[in-house]
């Protein structure tokens, strides 16, 4: 947002929002590295969670577009926004997912893409399969033999959700 627009209004805002960002995660690393417990990470989260929500609700107006929608998102979405903090296996951000994502990028770059809607729609639920099997360390192969066996039997593969 300060990169398009000379608005002191819109620095500050830029500003604040980062600085208060840049303490939540300088919180959330000492407890990933053991320095705080969750109880304690949630405590002296408080004030911070509380500072972004106000500048959030201060902005809700602010002549500048960008302001305005990043401010409403903020806003809108606070309850969900620190839900990091208070469950565990809850990242962040979304790195993961996107690191996730990357071998598929990569291979439709590779390839120039589908030619069809079909051909899509296996690409992504192959890799969407892939990925997940990698993830739970089971044997691709082995995954999809089993699921064209089950298919062939008539019968449901076996789910690669959590239970």
């Amino acid at each position: 947002m300060v990169e398009f627009t000379k608005s002191s209004a819109v620095e500050r805002f830029c500003r604040d929002a980062l600085a208060q960002q840049a303490r939540l995660f300088r919180l959330w690393h000492k407890f990933r590295e053991g320095h705080l417990d969750r109880p304690q990470l949630i405590r002296r989260s408080l004030p911070i969670r509380k500072r972004i929500v106000e500048l959030a609700e201060r902005h809700l107006h602010s002549p500048n577009r960008e302001v305005r929608n990043l401010a409403r998102a903020l806003f809108v979405h606070k309850e969900r926004l620190f839900v990091f903090l208070e469950k565990e296996g809850v990242e962040p951000t979304n790195n993961s997912a996107e690191r996730a994502l990357r071998t598929g990028v990569q291979w439709r770059k590779i390839c120039f893409g589908n030619r069809s809607a079909q051909g899509e729609l296996a690409t992504a639920r192959l890799l969407t399969v892939a990925e997940t099997c990698d993830l739970q360390r089971f044997n691709i192969l082995a995954y999809l033999s089993a699921a064209i066996a089950c298919l062939r039997r008539r019968q449901p593969a076996a789910s690669l959700l959590h239970r």
